[in-house]
Protein backbone atom coordinates (compact mmCIF):
# COMPACT_ATOMS: atom_id res chain seq x y z
CA UNK A 1 0.00 0.00 0.00
CA UNK A 2 0.88 3.69 -0.92
CA UNK A 3 2.41 5.98 1.94
CA UNK A 4 -0.59 8.23 3.31
CA UNK A 5 0.65 11.43 2.01
CA UNK A 6 0.73 9.48 -1.75
CA UNK A 7 -2.87 8.33 -0.65
CA UNK A 8 -4.47 11.64 0.18
CA UNK A 9 -2.78 12.90 -4.01
CA UNK A 10 -3.59 10.06 -6.04
CA UNK A 11 -6.17 7.40 -4.99
CA UNK A 12 -10.04 9.30 -5.83
CA UNK A 13 -8.30 12.23 -7.63
CA UNK A 14 -7.42 10.24 -10.58
CA UNK A 15 -6.71 12.29 -13.98
CA UNK A 16 -9.66 13.04 -16.26
CA UNK A 17 -9.45 10.55 -18.89
CA UNK A 18 -11.21 12.47 -21.65
CA UNK A 19 -9.28 15.59 -21.22
CA UNK A 20 -5.90 14.76 -19.31
CA UNK A 21 -6.70 17.06 -15.91
CA UNK A 22 -4.97 16.05 -13.52
CA UNK A 23 -7.34 17.53 -10.76
CA UNK A 24 -10.54 16.35 -11.77
CA UNK A 25 -13.83 18.56 -12.69
CA UNK A 26 -16.57 19.72 -10.97
CA UNK A 27 -19.87 17.66 -11.96
CA UNK A 28 -22.71 19.99 -10.78
CA UNK A 29 -25.61 17.78 -13.07
CA UNK A 30 -28.14 17.25 -10.13
CA UNK A 31 -28.97 14.29 -12.83
CA UNK A 32 -28.17 11.54 -15.57
CA UNK A 33 -28.37 10.42 -18.80
CA UNK A 34 -29.14 6.90 -18.08
CA UNK A 35 -28.79 3.74 -21.11
CA UNK A 36 -32.34 2.81 -21.43
CA UNK A 37 -35.44 2.89 -19.56
CA UNK A 38 -34.99 0.67 -16.75
CA UNK A 39 -31.52 0.28 -17.02
CA UNK A 40 -29.40 2.46 -14.54
CA UNK A 41 -25.47 3.69 -15.03
CA UNK A 42 -23.41 4.46 -12.04
CA UNK A 43 -24.66 7.73 -11.59
CA UNK A 44 -28.67 8.79 -11.59
CA UNK A 45 -29.39 11.45 -9.42
CA UNK A 46 -26.80 13.98 -7.45
CA UNK A 47 -28.18 12.89 -3.81
CA UNK A 48 -27.71 9.20 -4.78
CA UNK A 49 -23.98 9.79 -5.95
CA UNK A 50 -22.32 12.63 -7.55
CA UNK A 51 -18.85 11.67 -8.94
CA UNK A 52 -16.87 14.53 -7.07
CA UNK A 53 -18.37 13.31 -3.82
CA UNK A 54 -17.43 9.81 -4.57
CA UNK A 55 -13.61 11.04 -4.79
CA UNK A 56 -13.47 13.01 -1.76
CA UNK A 57 -14.93 9.51 -0.37
CA UNK A 58 -12.56 7.12 -1.84
CA UNK A 59 -9.72 9.21 -0.75
CA UNK A 60 -10.84 9.30 2.73
CA UNK A 61 -12.04 6.13 2.46
CA UNK A 62 -8.39 4.67 1.74
CA UNK A 63 -7.18 7.30 4.76
CA UNK A 64 -8.95 5.63 7.36
CA UNK A 65 -8.21 2.27 5.59
CA UNK A 66 -12.13 1.13 5.53
CA UNK A 67 -14.53 -0.34 3.30
CA UNK A 68 -16.44 2.55 2.11
CA UNK A 69 -17.01 6.48 2.89
CA UNK A 70 -20.60 8.66 3.04
CA UNK A 71 -19.98 12.68 2.88
CA UNK A 72 -22.80 14.42 4.31
CA UNK A 73 -24.02 18.15 4.74
CA UNK A 74 -22.58 18.78 8.09
CA UNK A 75 -20.62 16.50 10.44
CA UNK A 76 -24.02 16.56 12.84
CA UNK A 77 -25.81 15.04 9.52
CA UNK A 78 -23.15 12.13 9.58
CA UNK A 79 -24.10 11.89 13.29
CA UNK A 80 -27.88 11.85 12.96
CA UNK A 81 -27.54 8.91 10.09
CA UNK A 82 -25.52 6.71 12.46
CA UNK A 83 -28.48 7.11 15.13
CA UNK A 84 -31.02 6.08 12.51
CA UNK A 85 -29.76 2.86 12.58
CA UNK A 86 -31.15 2.55 16.10
CA UNK A 87 -34.50 2.10 16.31
CA UNK A 88 -38.13 2.81 19.18
CA UNK A 89 -36.76 1.04 22.70
CA UNK A 90 -32.93 0.88 21.90
CA UNK A 91 -30.22 2.48 24.03
CA UNK A 92 -26.92 4.67 23.13
CA UNK A 93 -24.20 4.87 25.68
CA UNK A 94 -22.16 7.88 25.15
CA UNK A 95 -18.81 9.58 26.28
CA UNK A 96 -19.12 12.00 28.41
CA UNK A 97 -16.29 14.48 26.93
CA UNK A 98 -18.31 15.13 23.52
CA UNK A 99 -19.29 17.91 21.45
CA UNK A 100 -21.79 20.00 22.40
CA UNK A 101 -24.34 19.63 19.08
CA UNK A 102 -23.96 15.89 19.70
CA UNK A 103 -25.45 15.69 23.30
CA UNK A 104 -27.81 18.30 21.96
CA UNK A 105 -28.46 15.60 19.21
CA UNK A 106 -28.97 12.76 21.42
CA UNK A 107 -30.80 14.15 24.60
CA UNK A 108 -32.78 16.46 22.38
CA UNK A 109 -33.24 15.41 18.99
CA UNK A 110 -32.88 11.55 19.19
CA UNK A 111 -34.54 10.67 22.40
CA UNK A 112 -37.44 12.08 20.74
CA UNK A 113 -37.70 8.40 19.22
CA UNK A 114 -37.97 6.56 21.82
CA UNK A 115 -34.35 5.98 21.74
CA UNK A 116 -32.31 6.50 25.59
CA UNK A 117 -29.66 8.01 25.91
CA UNK A 118 -26.61 7.60 29.01
CA UNK A 119 -23.66 9.41 29.43
CA UNK A 120 -20.15 7.90 30.94
CA UNK A 121 -16.41 8.84 30.85
CA UNK A 122 -15.64 6.55 28.30
CA UNK A 123 -11.65 6.81 29.29
CA UNK A 124 -13.21 4.80 32.37
CA UNK A 125 -13.39 1.03 31.54
CA UNK A 126 -15.58 0.67 34.47
CA UNK A 127 -17.89 3.46 34.44
CA UNK A 128 -18.83 3.10 31.07
CA UNK A 129 -19.42 -0.56 31.29
CA UNK A 130 -22.00 0.09 33.97
CA UNK A 131 -24.02 2.35 31.97
CA UNK A 132 -24.69 -0.40 29.73
CA UNK A 133 -27.96 -2.02 29.64
CA UNK A 134 -29.43 -5.16 27.43
CA UNK A 135 -31.05 -2.81 25.08
CA UNK A 136 -27.57 -0.84 24.26
CA UNK A 137 -27.04 -0.86 20.31
CA UNK A 138 -24.74 1.81 20.13
CA UNK A 139 -21.68 3.03 21.95
CA UNK A 140 -20.75 6.91 20.64
CA UNK A 141 -16.83 8.34 21.87
CA UNK A 142 -14.72 11.25 21.04
CA UNK A 143 -10.76 10.56 21.55
CA UNK A 144 -9.21 12.90 22.20
CA UNK A 145 -13.10 14.66 24.35
CA UNK A 146 -14.19 17.79 23.53
CA UNK A 147 -13.26 20.09 25.66
CA UNK A 148 -11.44 18.26 28.51
CA UNK A 149 -9.24 15.97 26.40
CA UNK A 150 -9.61 13.17 27.75
CA UNK A 151 -8.14 9.87 25.88
CA UNK A 152 -9.82 6.83 25.79
CA UNK A 153 -8.77 3.47 25.00
CA UNK A 154 -11.05 2.56 21.40
CA UNK A 155 -9.45 -1.14 20.86
CA UNK A 156 -11.29 -1.66 24.40
CA UNK A 157 -13.98 0.01 23.82
CA UNK A 158 -14.40 -1.83 20.92
CA UNK A 159 -14.08 -5.20 22.81
CA UNK A 160 -16.73 -3.59 25.31
CA UNK A 161 -19.21 -2.50 22.60
CA UNK A 162 -19.01 -5.73 20.73
CA UNK A 163 -19.09 -8.32 23.57
CA UNK A 164 -22.47 -6.53 24.49
CA UNK A 165 -23.90 -6.54 20.80
CA UNK A 166 -23.30 -2.90 20.75
CA UNK A 167 -21.69 -0.89 17.68
CA UNK A 168 -18.76 1.39 18.44
CA UNK A 169 -18.53 5.10 16.56
CA UNK A 170 -15.69 7.30 17.18
CA UNK A 171 -16.15 10.91 16.16
CA UNK A 172 -12.41 11.29 15.75
CA UNK A 173 -12.26 14.69 14.47
CA UNK A 174 -9.92 16.13 16.58
CA UNK A 175 -7.30 13.58 15.79
CA UNK A 176 -8.05 13.09 12.08
CA UNK A 177 -6.47 9.69 10.26
CA UNK A 178 -3.36 11.13 10.69
CA UNK A 179 -2.85 10.65 14.22
CA UNK A 180 -5.48 7.90 15.01
CA UNK A 181 -7.31 5.55 12.81
CA UNK A 182 -10.09 4.12 14.82
CA UNK A 183 -11.23 1.38 12.56
CA UNK A 184 -8.06 -0.41 12.80
CA UNK A 185 -8.34 -0.50 16.22
CA UNK A 186 -11.99 -2.11 16.42
CA UNK A 187 -14.19 0.71 15.91
CA UNK A 188 -17.12 -0.14 13.58
CA UNK A 189 -17.19 3.59 12.29
CA UNK A 190 -15.49 6.55 12.46
CA UNK A 191 -16.96 10.13 12.05
CA UNK A 192 -15.27 13.09 10.67
CA UNK A 193 -16.65 16.73 10.91
CA UNK A 194 -14.89 17.78 6.91
CA UNK A 195 -15.45 21.49 8.00
CA UNK A 196 -12.87 20.88 10.47
CA UNK A 197 -9.05 19.56 9.58
CA UNK A 198 -9.77 17.41 6.73
CA UNK A 199 -11.18 20.40 4.42
CA UNK A 200 -8.93 22.66 7.05
CA UNK A 201 -9.53 26.49 6.17
CA UNK A 202 -12.92 27.42 7.21
CA UNK A 203 -14.50 27.46 3.99
CA UNK A 204 -16.94 24.47 3.61
CA UNK A 205 -19.02 22.96 5.53
CA UNK A 206 -19.69 19.12 5.21
CA UNK A 207 -19.18 15.74 7.61
CA UNK A 208 -18.20 12.00 6.81
CA UNK A 209 -18.36 8.54 8.12
CA UNK A 210 -16.39 5.34 7.15
CA UNK A 211 -16.94 2.22 8.34
CA UNK A 212 -14.98 -1.43 8.42
CA UNK A 213 -18.04 -3.72 7.17
CA UNK A 214 -19.83 -3.70 3.53
CA UNK A 215 -23.43 -4.68 5.09
CA UNK A 216 -23.22 -1.50 7.85
CA UNK A 217 -22.07 0.61 4.93
CA UNK A 218 -24.63 -0.36 2.74
CA UNK A 219 -27.23 0.39 5.80
CA UNK A 220 -26.19 3.81 6.13
CA UNK A 221 -25.93 4.47 2.31
CA UNK A 222 -29.51 3.20 2.42
CA UNK A 223 -29.87 5.93 5.31
CA UNK A 224 -28.07 8.50 3.70
CA UNK A 225 -30.09 8.51 0.44
CA UNK A 226 -33.35 8.03 1.89
CA UNK A 227 -33.15 11.30 4.38
CA UNK A 228 -30.79 13.27 1.22
CA UNK A 229 -28.43 15.34 3.69
CA UNK A 230 -25.56 15.13 1.13
CA UNK A 231 -22.46 16.77 0.46
CA UNK A 232 -22.92 19.16 -2.07
CA UNK A 233 -20.16 19.33 -5.07
CA UNK A 234 -18.55 22.39 -4.55
CA UNK A 235 -17.71 21.63 -0.93
CA UNK A 236 -16.47 18.09 -1.97
CA UNK A 237 -14.07 19.50 -4.34
CA UNK A 238 -12.90 21.74 -1.69
CA UNK A 239 -12.92 18.75 0.95
CA UNK A 240 -10.91 16.52 -1.32
CA UNK A 241 -8.66 19.56 -1.96
CA UNK A 242 -8.12 19.67 1.58
CA UNK A 243 -7.12 15.85 2.24
CA UNK A 244 -4.28 16.46 -0.14
CA UNK A 245 -2.02 18.68 2.24
CA UNK A 246 -4.06 17.10 5.85
CA UNK A 247 -0.71 15.12 6.64
CA UNK A 248 1.40 18.12 6.36
CA UNK A 249 -0.54 20.63 7.47
CA UNK A 250 -1.53 18.41 10.91
CA UNK A 251 2.10 17.28 11.76
CA UNK A 252 2.97 21.14 12.22
CA UNK A 253 0.20 21.83 13.91
CA UNK A 254 0.59 18.83 16.32
CA UNK A 255 4.40 20.23 16.94
CA UNK A 256 3.11 23.36 17.75
CA UNK A 257 0.72 22.49 20.29
CA UNK A 258 2.84 20.66 21.84
CA UNK A 259 5.23 23.76 22.51
CA UNK A 260 2.86 25.28 23.62
CA UNK A 261 1.02 23.03 25.88
CA UNK A 262 4.79 22.86 27.41
CA UNK A 263 4.77 26.88 28.23
CA UNK A 264 1.31 27.17 29.14
CA UNK A 265 1.97 23.89 31.82
CA UNK A 266 4.88 26.25 33.29
CA UNK A 267 2.81 29.92 33.32
CA UNK A 268 1.75 30.67 37.27
CA UNK A 269 -1.33 32.98 35.61
CA UNK A 270 -2.83 29.03 34.35
CA UNK A 271 -4.24 26.46 36.43
CA UNK A 272 -3.69 23.96 34.65
CA UNK A 273 -3.47 22.36 31.32
CA UNK A 274 -5.54 19.87 29.20
CA UNK A 275 -3.48 18.11 26.61
CA UNK A 276 -2.59 14.29 25.96
CA UNK A 277 1.43 15.20 25.22
CA UNK A 278 2.13 15.96 28.60
CA UNK A 279 3.80 13.24 30.35
CA UNK A 280 1.22 14.22 33.56
CA UNK A 281 -1.97 13.86 31.45
CA UNK A 282 -3.91 10.39 32.78
CA UNK A 283 -4.39 9.05 29.22
CA UNK A 284 -0.98 9.71 27.97
CA UNK A 285 0.15 6.20 27.90
CA UNK A 286 -2.61 4.82 25.83
CA UNK A 287 -2.34 8.31 23.38
CA UNK A 288 1.43 7.72 22.89
CA UNK A 289 -0.03 3.65 21.91
CA UNK A 290 -3.05 4.83 19.40
CA UNK A 291 -2.09 8.39 18.33
CA UNK A 292 0.79 7.53 16.18
CA UNK A 293 3.27 9.71 17.80
CA UNK A 294 1.33 13.13 18.06
CA UNK A 295 -1.12 14.12 20.23
CA UNK A 296 -3.21 16.63 18.09
CA UNK A 297 -3.68 20.31 17.88
CA UNK A 298 -6.25 20.85 20.19
CA UNK A 299 -5.72 21.83 24.01
CA UNK A 300 -7.78 23.17 26.57
CA UNK A 301 -6.29 25.55 29.85
CA UNK A 302 -7.81 26.44 32.93
CA UNK A 303 -7.51 29.68 33.70
CA UNK A 304 -6.30 30.59 37.63
CA UNK A 305 -9.17 33.52 37.99
CA UNK A 306 -12.92 33.72 38.11
CA UNK A 307 -15.27 33.57 34.75
CA UNK A 308 -14.71 37.13 33.51
CA UNK A 309 -11.19 36.63 34.19
CA UNK A 310 -11.50 33.88 31.40
CA UNK A 311 -13.68 36.05 29.25
CA UNK A 312 -10.97 38.78 28.83
CA UNK A 313 -8.48 36.07 28.25
CA UNK A 314 -10.77 34.73 25.52
CA UNK A 315 -11.34 38.60 24.05
CA UNK A 316 -7.87 39.36 24.38
CA UNK A 317 -6.11 37.75 21.83
CA UNK A 318 -5.05 38.88 18.26
CA UNK A 319 -3.99 36.21 16.18
CA UNK A 320 -6.05 33.42 18.13
CA UNK A 321 -9.82 34.30 16.66
CA UNK A 322 -12.38 34.25 19.02
CA UNK A 323 -14.92 31.65 17.08
CA UNK A 324 -16.37 28.05 17.51
CA UNK A 325 -15.14 25.32 15.09
CA UNK A 326 -11.27 24.09 15.07
CA UNK A 327 -8.93 22.60 12.64
CA UNK A 328 -8.10 25.09 10.35
CA UNK A 329 -4.85 26.86 8.99
CA UNK A 330 -5.89 30.38 11.66
CA UNK A 331 -5.52 29.39 15.03
CA UNK A 332 -8.94 30.27 16.96
CA UNK A 333 -9.81 30.19 20.94
CA UNK A 334 -12.80 29.78 22.36
CA UNK A 335 -14.93 29.62 26.21
CA UNK A 336 -16.83 26.09 25.91
CA UNK A 337 -18.82 26.82 28.92
CA UNK A 338 -20.48 29.70 26.97
CA UNK A 339 -19.73 28.70 23.21
CA UNK A 340 -19.17 25.15 21.84
CA UNK A 341 -20.84 23.71 25.28
CA UNK A 342 -23.69 26.09 25.49
CA UNK A 343 -25.93 23.66 24.65
CA UNK A 344 -25.26 21.13 27.52
CA UNK A 345 -27.46 21.21 30.06
CA UNK A 346 -25.71 23.63 33.51
CA UNK A 347 -26.00 20.63 35.39
CA UNK A 348 -24.54 18.61 32.78
CA UNK A 349 -21.58 21.04 32.49
CA UNK A 350 -20.50 20.98 35.91
CA UNK A 351 -21.19 17.36 36.38
CA UNK A 352 -18.77 16.60 33.82
CA UNK A 353 -16.29 19.15 34.53
CA UNK A 354 -16.91 21.79 32.01
CA UNK A 355 -16.01 24.60 34.00
CA UNK A 356 -16.35 28.54 33.43
CA UNK A 357 -12.49 28.54 33.68
CA UNK A 358 -11.81 26.46 30.50
CA UNK A 359 -10.28 27.68 27.30
CA UNK A 360 -10.12 25.75 24.52
CA UNK A 361 -7.48 26.25 21.47
CA UNK A 362 -7.31 25.48 18.06
CA UNK A 363 -3.85 25.83 17.03
CA UNK A 364 -3.13 26.77 13.25
CA UNK A 365 -0.18 27.32 10.86
CA UNK A 366 1.47 30.45 12.87
CA UNK A 367 4.30 30.50 14.08
CA UNK A 368 5.02 29.19 17.71
CA UNK A 369 6.72 32.58 18.64
CA UNK A 370 3.65 34.23 17.76
CA UNK A 371 1.34 32.64 18.94
CA UNK A 372 2.97 32.19 22.79
CA UNK A 373 3.40 35.85 22.67
CA UNK A 374 -0.38 36.20 21.66
CA UNK A 375 -1.49 34.22 24.76
CA UNK A 376 1.30 36.03 26.87
CA UNK A 377 -0.09 39.28 26.08
CA UNK A 378 -3.94 38.20 26.51
CA UNK A 379 -3.09 36.60 30.18
CA UNK A 380 -2.13 39.99 31.09
CA UNK A 381 -5.12 41.22 29.55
Amino acid sequence: MMEFRTRAIHIGNERDPQTGAVVPPIYLSTTFVQPGAGQWGEYDYSRSGNPTRRAFETTLASLEEGTGALAFASGMAATHCVTMLLRAGDHIVAGSDIYGGTYRLLHKIVSRSGIDVSLAPSHDLTQLSGAFRPNTRLVWIESPGNPLMSITDIAACAELAHRNGALLAVDSTFATPVVTRPLQLGADIVMHSVTKYLAGHSDALGGAIVVRDRKLYDDLYFIQNATGAVLGPFESFLASRGLKTLELRVREQCTTAQRLADWLQNDSRVRQVLYPGLPQHPGHEIAKRQMDGRFGAMLTFEVAGDFEKTKRVAEATKLFQLAVSLGAVESLIEQPASMSHASYDPKDRAAHGISDGLIRLSVGLEAFEDLRDDLDQALNA
